[in-house]
């Protein structure tokens, strides 16, 4: 462990927005880690455990606690007692897209479609991180954590971590208050040891361009995703405006099929398998300003495009409110971005006005995917 002089939050978060907190500590091994962390709650000061900041809208205010980066590194392989398959467990602070081209390149399959996605190992699992039809929770056998509460160790299953659609246990908004106030050491999951796949989900599928079920390489599919998501301003290019965000800023709606049949039958929509969790849409008249518990689908619910919803209730790619530094991405409509200098608070006013405009229109109240720290939406 080791104090640093605090660093702006906006040099180190993808949206490029946050003060220098009071206090800032890094961690480059999980003993280091265990300590920064032990000694920051024993202090009984503010915190919160910052990787590659690329899922974190902080406010414009100073953090008025410490931040801890989370820099631990390695992965590791192990036996898997299921024929076929290997597990790997990595390091909290690894990069989510070094694991995965790690497994691809090793001709482990199950996080290829995950591919190009910023941030760290450690926080995919608080999120529960997925894309194209394809989530962690699919692969995710367990973590190894520290509670705030005893300041302990333990490995914990992921059947009891509450993974839902973009949300865990884990996940809170600071000021909020969290199900299990926890931060995570070490990931394992268990892979299938195949360098090529069946491509079987809708989304990967179309994402692909897919037509027939006919086994394709890992390493294709990586490059394909990689490849589409750069086409949507989704892979971090500091020369690029449109990747100085959070990747998506809401969630897509998971409504059920009711509601769906309410809306244009041109709105994409893909079903909802029966045993995940899911982030119910709720009326604004409903929605007090957090993030609902997540509640097990059912087998009609149906998750839309919010992009789609964003765009068709007149909010263009590109679009700014009038003198703000904050704009819609010019490549994808779900990307809120940072143009250069933009405070939180611009980055918020677009990101209320792109809510009420979906509610007016389409009765729904879009959910934010990145944590938030010191902002209110």
């Amino acid at each position: 462990m080791q104090e640093i002089e605090p660093v702006r939050l906006s040099e180190l978060t993808t949206l490029r927005t946050g003060a220098a907190p009071e206090r800032m500590l890094d961690a480059t091994t999980t003993p280091a880690l265990i300590e920064a962390l032990r000694e920051t709650w024993h202090r009984g000061e503010e915190w919160f455990v910052l990787g590659g900041g690329s899922n974190l809208f902080v406010g414009d205010e100073p953090f008025e606690g410490t931040v801890i980066r989370v820099r631990t590194e390695g992965i590791e392989e192990l036996p898997s007692p299921h024929q076929g398959r290997v597990r790997l467990r990595a390091q909290a602070g690894h990069g989510w897209d070094d694991l995965v081209a790690y497994a691809v390149a090793h001709g482990y399959a199950g996080l290829e479609a995950m591919s190009g996605i910023p941030g760290t190992v450690g926080a995919s699992p608080v999120q529960n991180i997925g894309a194209y039809g394809q989530e962690i929770q699919e692969t995710l056998v367990e973590v190894e954590l520290i509670d705030e509460s005893t300041g302990e160790v333990s490995t914990v299953p992921a059947a009891d971590l509450g993974l839902g659609f973009r949300t865990s246990v884990l996940k809170h908004h600071h000021g909020s208050v969290p199900l299990r106030r926890a931060v995570i050491l070490s990931v394992t999951v268990d892979l299938v040891v195949a360098n090529e796949r069946i491509v079987r989900g809708e989304q990967l599928r179309r994402a692909l361009g897919l037509v027939d079920e006919a086994p394709v390489p890992l390493a294709w599919v990586r490059e394909r995703i990689l490849a589409t998501r750069a086409s949507k301003g989704m892979l971090l290019d500091e020369s690029d405006p449109d990747t100085h965000g959070v990747g998506s800023f809401f969630q897509n709606a998971i409504v059920t099929a009711a509601v769906a049949t309410a809306l244009p039958p041109e709105c994409p929509r893909w079903p909802v398998a029966p045993d995940l969790d899911a982030v119910t849409v709720i009326p604004l008249a409903s929605y007090d300003g957090q993030v609902p518990l997540s509640k097990p689908a059912t087998v009609s619910d149906v998750k839309v495009s919010a992009a789609w919803l964003i765009e068709q209730a007149g909010i263009r790619k590109g679009f700014k409110l009038p003198r703000s530094r904050a704009s819609v991405s010019t490549k994808h409509a779900l990307a809120l971005t940072n143009r250069g200098g933009a405070t939180a608070a611009e980055v918020a006013e677009l990101a209320r006005f792109i809510q009420s405009r979906v509610h007016a229109e389409f009765g729904l109240v879009l959910q934010p995917e990145p944590v938030l720290v010191g902002v209110d939406l």
